[in-house]
């Protein structure tokens, strides 16, 4: 008999030294992109105590060698946390990322729908999906925009009203 025919399906599968070795550099990386994020960004990123404490420290920290050692400890740290969900919360704020474009398209799309002909009607369909806004403030900054677009003037209500709608999203995705 071989080896291939006592294979389990259940059997756990065994990483190669390279694999394991990839999957710590991938770690440090994530730790590296966390250093690099501004103190009110980390406060949104689901992470233990250990890992914030060793952020600060890596703030702190400024010469070349003792921030890649640092770095190295941070990869260390990671192991025990979850990577995804902290991939997740720091692909958003890195604007190069997909998911931020995606993102940001969306809040524009909703905009434009929200000054746009059926304004009415998006409107509604907005609210209906977002129960917690305040409707009157948002009301109220759509009529100032579509002002704006009907007059061509500049772009600052239509930002504003941007700068709202994501502050909403950012609510509901608990990233406020």
């Amino acid at each position: 008999m071989t080896d291939f025919e006592h294979y389990d399906e259940n059997e756990e599968e065994i990483k190669s030294k390279t694999q394991v070795k990839r999957e710590m550099e991938a770690l440090q990386d994530l730790g590296a992109k966390l250093v690099k994020l501004t103190p009110a960004q980390r406060k949104k990123v689901p992470m233990s105590d250990t890992l914030r404490d060793a952020l600060a420290e890596a703030d702190r920290i400024k010469q070349w060698g003792a921030q890649r050692r640092h770095l190295q400890y941070i990869g260390k740290v990671m192991r025990t946390e979850d990577a995804e969900a902290i991939e997740h919360r720091v692909q958003l704020f890195d604007s190069a990322s997909a998911a931020s474009n995606k993102r940001f398209h969306q809040l524009e799309a909703t905009r434009d729908m929200l000054i746009g002909e059926n304004s009415k009607s998006a409107l509604d369909q907005y609210i209906e999906q977002n129960p917690s806004v305040d409707i009157q403030h948002l009301r109220s900054l759509v009529r100032m925009a579509q002002k704006e677009v009907s007059q061509d003037k500049g772009t600052t209500n239509r930002k504003k009203l941007f700068k709202y709608l994501r502050e909403q999203q950012d609510i509901q995705l608990g990233l406020a």
